[in-house]
């Protein structure tokens, strides 16, 4: 279906229609296929006739979510699996091996350094961090045992912008992969394939899903790279549900409108909270005093719905303003029509020691904003009297 617009891949491509002539996907709620024969059966599990072998990693509804993400990414092919975590697990079990090297940017979500510190690095894989948006910290740390390079952008929550060819253009010239997160931009703002990257993750139970109802990830690359992933699949069994595969598909017909909406109501807070006496620092691609904001233009066809803001103060004004929003949602989670808020440096990087926080610019003072759906003067009248009792 590459001759269509993204707004009809969206809610055309993949779709799997059965022999009950269904126009809304179907979810295939079972764990095994059954076969007219042994012969067929036998076919289908050593891969020499195509079909459904197992739900763990066959699927047709998690297939139809697995296509049309990867026909909105720009990629070939698409593996899905139960969370964005879980996600990062297959890419890390399924390319690296002892003696390997990652390059990383330290500016990413807390949980992903905890699983390269924690496990990767305990099979014997060098991990290295550099600055996101030091390129020459990028080029002396790519060698020629790098494997990986991997990188968020925009980053969550200081919105920091990575330049996706230049890093790619490095680590190609080391053989090493490039993986780009971008859960921020989603497919519907950027795809980091047409500019470089090999592989694209996604944690879906953010904007794709865009209701903060199941769990979801995914890995977007060539036909070459899934088939090594689909591998582990198959052994470990990271697997999307049929039912969440059928929640996130829904959430792909709605995401470039939600995304227009979500970049909308951002831009609106963020030039707010820049002229507000008590914040010393705004965070967000789409202001044009942004250190990243050309670079955004550039990339992104918008800027999206995360952003996050500073406070004097440090914990205590940060905690002050949170406890005192009343239509916001305390939560770590993002993406979501919901306006969410939470502290960076307490939730979703708190398992950070103090030092990897102040490298990855986490500081106290630090909010972070998932700016929902509901009217902007809603949210910006309950950001208003937040601050005001800070």
């Amino acid at each position: 279906m590459s001759e269509y617009k993204d707004a009809t891949l969206a809610i055309r491509a993949g779709i799997r229609q059965t022999q009950e002539q269904e126009n809304s996907e179907a979810i295939f709620m079972t764990s095994s296929f059954a076969y007219s024969s042994a012969a067929e059966a036998a076919g289908k599990f050593c891969g020499e006739l195509e079909g459904n072998v197992y739900s763990r990693f066959t699927n047709p509804t998690v297939e139809m979510f697995e296509k049309r993400l990867a026909a909105l990414e720009k990629g070939e092919a698409a593996v899905a699996t139960s969370s964005g975590m879980a996600a990062l697990m297959t890419l890390g079990y399924s390319l690296l091996k002892a003696g390997d090297k990652v390059v990383c940017s330290r500016n990413i979500f807390g949980s992903t350094v905890k699983f390269f510190n924690a496990y990767m690095a305990k099979y014997d894989v060098e991990i290295a961090y550099v600055d996101a948006t030091d390129y020459d910290a990028w080029e002396r740390e790519i060698n020629e045992n790098t494997r990986l390079c991997y990188f968020e952008t925009p980053s969550n929550p200081l919105y920091e912008v990575v330049d996706v060819a230049k890093v790619s253009e490095l680590a190609h010239e080391k053989g090493a992969l490039l993986c780009v997160d971008t859960v921020l931009a989603t497919p519907a703002l950027q795809n980091p394939l047409t500019q470089g990257a090999d592989i694209v993750m996604q944690s879906a139970t953010k904007f794709i899903d865009g209701q903060g109802r199941c769990l979801g990830g995914a890995l977007i690359a060539s036909k070459e790279i899934v088939a090594q992933f689909v591998a582990f699949m198959r052994s470990a069994g990271p697997t999307m549900s049929p039912f969440n595969a059928w929640v996130l598909l829904n959430g792909l017909e709605t995401l470039s409108i939600r995304m227009k909406a979500h970049s909308s109501n951002a831009m609106a807070l963020a030039e707010h909270l820049e002229k507000h006496p008590k914040v010393t620092k705004v965070n967000y691609g789409g202001l044009p005093s942004h250190k990243y904001h050309e670079l955004a233009k550039l990339q992104q066809k918008d800027f999206g719905g995360v952003m996050s803001f500073e406070l004097e103060g440090g914990r205590e004004a940060a905690w002050s303003f949170i406890d005192n929003v009343k239509l916001m949602s305390i939560t770590g989670n993002l993406g979501d029509t919901k306006t969410l808020v939470t502290h960076p440096a307490t939730t979703t990087h708190g398992r950070l020691t103090d030092d990897e926080k102040e490298k990855a610019g986490i500081k106290e003072g630090l909010v972070r904003l998932s700016v929902g759906l509901e009217d902007i003067e809603d949210i910006i009248a309950d950001v208003e009297q937040a601050l005001a009792q800070v």
